[in-house]
This record gives structure tokens, C-alpha cells and sequence, in this order.
């Protein structure tokens, strides 16, 4: 019985506090429509969402905006670990020119905007090099995320006990499978809350390829409200989805982590 409080008493706590949260953003959001004699149009935002025809379902603009979002994430979260980890390797490296050429690319990226690299590589380098606006957007979101997973993954490595890496030439591991097998699997159980930080940044900074006329989730809620003026209603739906993405993201990131946990 004292178990079952335990575990019912704060995710009680949550909902209630859930609760008042969403009604006083009702008040606020009602109060403030009021104050300008918005009226609220939430019947018609469905029909952006899924739409019904010949007795089919669809998915309508916000959904295929969505999926091309989730493509672009998906894409650009493997380039980006794959970057990340390359980086990560040269930093540690004993080559004084792979360290350089890493220092200078996490220096470079981090302290430049996302929103000036996106336009570099789509009006200087993009053209240049032949690549469409889907392969710059993953491209540009990769770079700018591998700088920032890049240091996460030196930072784990160089926690790792030195004990692993004497283990594995013991074992007579090459280097790769030392790697595979030993000591990434523990790096990212060590990393795996920044991990899941930098992929809920890389999700949300899904949103500025915009710019570049992809139809990705952002472009097709703006389409919408520059169609219809009902500028809250969508914008509100857009930041809801958004908010659904991350929110599974972290809660499959707390599902691995105790996966890992119990598994060590």
C-alpha cells in the first residue's frame, strides 16, 4: 500500500499542476482574445490536420509538414552523431592537424547562427556543390548540432576509466570493435540526457529551414495562417506537435536510461 502512494502521489501532483497550468493559460489566452474581439475558430483547425473524402482519411497540410519535419530530424540527427563522433575522436587524437581542424570547425559553428550557416549553404555553398534544399537542410542542422554532441562525446570519453581502453588491446580488440563493443555503448549510457538534449534542440531547430521553402511543419502553419488568418489556433496546434515530438523524445531517453541502468 505505501508502495503504490509512492508511485501515485507525484503523478497525481503532476496532473493537478498540469491542470491549473491549462486553466489559467485558458484564462489568459480567453481574457486576451476578448481584449481584442478575436474570435476563436479552433472547429476549423481539424481540417488541417486530417481531412475526409471519397470515405478516406487524409492527412492534410500540418500532417505532411509533420512528416517532412520527422525526415529531415531523423536524417540529420545520424549525420549529426556520426559528425559528432569524428570530431570528438580528432580532438582527442594525437595529431596536432586533427585536433587543429576539430577545434576550428566546434569554434567556427558555435559561434556563428544557425540561421547565417543555413543561408551560406543554401546561396553560396549549396549551388556549388549541386545539392537540393532537403540535402542542405540535413546538411546545415547536422553541422550545427555535431559541434555542440561533439564536445558531449570528448566529454565521455574522457571520463571513461583508462582500465577499458587497457582492457581491450588485453582482449586483443582492434580499435574499431573496442568501439562497438566496449566503449561507446558505455559513453552513451553516460551521455545519454545531453544526448537527448542536443536531439530536442535538432528537432526544434527543424523549424528554421523554413527559410530555405521547404514544406516542413513551420512552413505549412505559416501557409495556413497567411490562408486563413487564424494565426493562434494554428500556431498554438504547430507548437502543440512540436511539444508531443520532444516531450516522446525525453520520455524514450528516461525509458533507455533505466534500461541501461538496470542492464549495468
Amino acid at each position: 500500500m505505501n508502495r503504490l502512494k509512492t508511485i501515485l502521489a507525484p503523478v497525481l501532483s503532476a496532473l493537478l499542476q498540469i491542470s491549473l497550468l491549462a486553466v489559467a493559460l485558458y484564462w489568459i489566452l480567453n481574457s486576451g482574445a476578448q481584449a481584442m474581439n478575436y474570435q476563436w475558430q479552433w472547429d476549423r483547425v481539424p481540417e488541417f490536420i486530417f481531412f475526409y473524402e471519397d470515405g478516406e482519411w487524409f492527412p492534410a497540410e500540418l500532417m505532411e509538414g509533420l512528416v517532412v519535419t520527422l525526415q529531415i530530424s531523423a536524417i540529420s540527427a545520424i549525420a549529426t552523431l556520426a559528425i559528432a563522433l569524428i570530431i570528438a575522436l580528432l580532438r582527442l587524437s594525437d595529431s596536432i592537424i586533427g585536433r587543429s581542424i576539430a577545434t576550428l570547425y566546434i569554434e567556427l559553428i558555435r559561434n556563428t547562427p544557425l540561421l547565417v550557416q543555413i543561408y551560406l549553404l543554401y546561396f553560396v555553398f549549396g549551388p556549388f556543390l549541386g545539392l537540393d534544399r532537403f540535402t542542405t537542410a540535413v546538411l546545415a542542422l547536422a553541422l550545427f548540432q555535431g559541434a555542440y554532441t561533439a564536445e558531449i562525446l570528448r566529454s565521455g570519453l574522457i571520463n571513461l576509466p583508462k582500465g577499458q581502453f587497457e582492457a581491450c588491446k588485453t582482449l586483443g580488440l582492434s580499435s574499431f570493435n573496442s568501439y562497438r563493443y566496449i566503449v561507446l555503448p558505455q559513453v552513451v549510457r553516460k551521455t545519454l540526457p545531453s544526448l537527448t538534449n542536443e536531439l530536442v534542440s535538432l528537432v526544434k531547430n527543424s523549424s528554421i529551414v523554413s527559410v530555405m521553402a521547404i514544406f516542413d511543419l513551420t512552413t505549412e502553419g505559416r501557409n495556413i495562417v497567411s490562408d486563413t488568418a487564424m494565426p493562434f489556433e494554428i500556431w498554438f496546434t504547430v507548437a502543440a506537435i512540436y511539444l508531443v515530438i520532444t516531450l516522446s523524445l525525453s520520455g524514450l531517453s528516461a525509458w533507455l536510461e533505466h534500461r541501461m541502468h538496470n542492464a549495468y
